[in-house]
Formats: C-alpha cells, sequence, structure tokens
C-alpha cells in the first residue's frame, strides 16, 4: 500500500473558474488560467498572472480570434518569457508578456484541422508535447472526447512543424516529458482521464514516438475520478493531480502503482508546478476553484526556461 503523506497546504486564492495551467517563468512571475469564464452564454477564459505575495489577480488576456472566446487550459514558458497555451477552442496560443497573442495555427502539417488542446510540455530541446481532447477548433462545435475516443496528442516541433502524433484517446489530459541524465528527452508521459490511465511513449526524435505502454494505473476512489496535471520532482518521481480523488498520487520512476498519495484539503485537483529551484508546489483544483501551495520533499526537476 501506498503511504499517505499530509503536507500542510496554504490557500492563495480561489473563485478563479476552473483553475488550471500554473505556471512560472524565471523571473518568478506566476501564470494560471480561468477556462470557464463566459459572457453572453459563450467561452470567454482568462489568461491571469498571479501575485503570490499580495494575492492580486491581473487578466493577462481574454483570447478571442474571430468572435470565438478561448477555453484555455495548459501553460509552459519559454525562455524569454512567452507563455505556449493549450486552449480548447482556439488550439495552441503563443502569448507574450503584454498579453498580445498569435494562434499558431489552424491546421497541422498533414494538413488536417487543429483540435483544441488541453495541456502542453515543453522538452529541453525546446519541442512542445501537447495534448488535444476536443474536436476541431472554433469555429467549429465545441467537442469533448470524454465518451467517444477523438483525443488526440501532437508535437510542435522547435522547427516549427505541428506533428498529429496518435487519436483515440478518451480525452488526453495531462502529459509530462521525462529526460535522460544528458537532457536528451526519453519518455513522453500521457494521462487518459476516463480509464484512470497513464501511457508512456518512447521519445525517438522531435515529433517522433514509439511504443506506447500502459505505464500507470490510478486507484479507483470509487467516483468519477481521473489523471490530470502533472509534474516531475527532481528523483524522477512523477506527481501527478488526482482529479476526484482528493489526492495527488505520487509514483517512481519508472510508473506502476503510487509509491505516495498525498492527501489534499479538496477533491479535485486539476493540475500541479514546481516553483523553479524549489520544492515549492503550486496547485489548482476545482473544489473552490482556487490555487494552493505546499512543501514537497524535494525540489521539482528544471523546466525548459530553467535549462
Amino acid at each position: 500500500m501506498p503511504t499517505i503523506v499530509t503536507p500542510e497546504f496554504t490557500k492563495i486564492v480561489e473563485d478563479i473558474k476552473g483553475a488550471e495551467g500554473p505556471v512560472f517563468d524565471l523571473k518568478g512571475n506566476f501564470f494560471m488560467v480561468a477556462p470557464e469564464v463566459e459572457k453572453d452564454g459563450r467561452a470567454a477564459g482568462q489568461i491571469l498572472k498571479v501575485d503570490l505575495s499580495s494575492k492580486q489577480v491581473e487578466i493577462v488576456c481574454e483570447p478571442n480570434i474571430d468572435g470565438d472566446g478561448g477555453i484555455p487550459a495548459g501553460c509552459q514558458v519559454d525562455k524569454e518569457g512567452n507563455l505556449y497555451v493549450a486552449d480548447m477552442r482556439l488550439g495552441i496560443l503563443y502569448v507574450k508578456p503584454d498579453g498580445t497573442f498569435t494562434q499558431i495555427a489552424k491546421i497541422d502539417s498533414g494538413g488536417r484541422a487543429m483540435q483544441g488542446c488541453n495541456d502542453c510540455s515543453l522538452d529541453y530541446d525546446g519541442n512542445l508535447w501537447f495534448t488535444a481532447p476536443a474536436g476541431e477548433i472554433a469555429p467549429s462545435p465545441y467537442l469533448r472526447s470524454f465518451e467517444e475516443p477523438f483525443g488526440s496528442i501532437y508535437c510542435l516541433t522547435a522547427d516549427g512543424m505541428i506533428i498529429h502524433l496518435e487519436s483515440n484517446y478518451r480525452f488526453s489530459n495531462g502529459l509530462a516529458v521525462k529526460h535522460k541524465k544528458d537532457g536528451r528527452p526519453e519518455k513522453l508521459i500521457v494521462a487518459e482521464t476516463p480509464a484512470r490511465l497513464l501511457w508512456s511513449y518512447d521519445i525517438e526524435g522531435p515529433g517522433k514516438i514509439t511504443k506506447k505502454t500502459q505505464w500507470a494505473k490510478l486507484p479507483d476512489p470509487g467516483c468519477t475520478s481521473g489523471p490530470d496535471g502533472m509534474d516531475f520532482d527532481e528523483q524522477g518521481n512523477l506527481l501527478v493531480a488526482h482529479w476526484g480523488s482528493s489526492f495527488i498520487e505520487v509514483f517512481g520512476p519508472d510508473g506502476g502503482d503510487p509509491v505516495k498519495r498525498i492527501q489534499c484539503p479538496f477533491d479535485k485537483p486539476s493540475n500541479l508546478h514546481f516553483k523553479p529551484g524549489s520544492n515549492s508546489v503550486l496547485v489548482t483544483e476545482h473544489t473552490n476553484h482556487g490555487l494552493w501551495k505546499f512543501k514537497w520533499e524535494c525540489k521539482g526537476m528544471p523546466q525548459f526556461c530553467e535549462t
């Protein structure tokens, strides 16, 4: 049986609708998203900057393309402090600190219409791996792959190619890249939420994966639950937000069953992110639509922007 650990959680803010996408830049600025904001019954999600000391929340931008608002869900930061944002309606957005943004593409490099995106992870070579559990991006109707397995995974390579890697997921969600000791990308871990599964692939190069293998299965809490966002610690353990269960699951470097379970003071953790160079973990959740922090046993694995 995995050990249950109960660190002290501190709430920072709440009432961030659909709280998701926690990320730091190298200057210590903290960003997250509010995907569930609506205006006049239409999507109007927000990308936010949060001052963790004063708890002040600032809107960086409210992405909208040709009248279609966004549903931003996952974020990464490059070395210049710009955000990559995975958006369920608008695909992949590139957002500058001043709030100006660009939609990366409407079609992938094979000519397929882009799907709506949920989470993303930059490897140390600057390739952006991302999940796409939604149907075709706006203006197509908003569809999600909870029932029909049309969720996908993609890679935006460092040289600008958008490669569709695989489909047939029931809601492909959080993901993370495991690196070798020399910094080369080694494995891609992808969450399939309704099945409570984590899948792994060998990374052969930019936009090239092989050997899909079941890497882990999350415990069944007896209610609707599944893996969401995730992050590696510096020892190679993967911390996974287990939405609906009240736990963050901790898996060893080789997956399998959880080695530890972190008890949360809320039942719907949605994502987590280590503060650079620190053992502080920022956690978003959907019980209070809040942002919390706790101290882990070790520091996080360095992010792309730190390398």
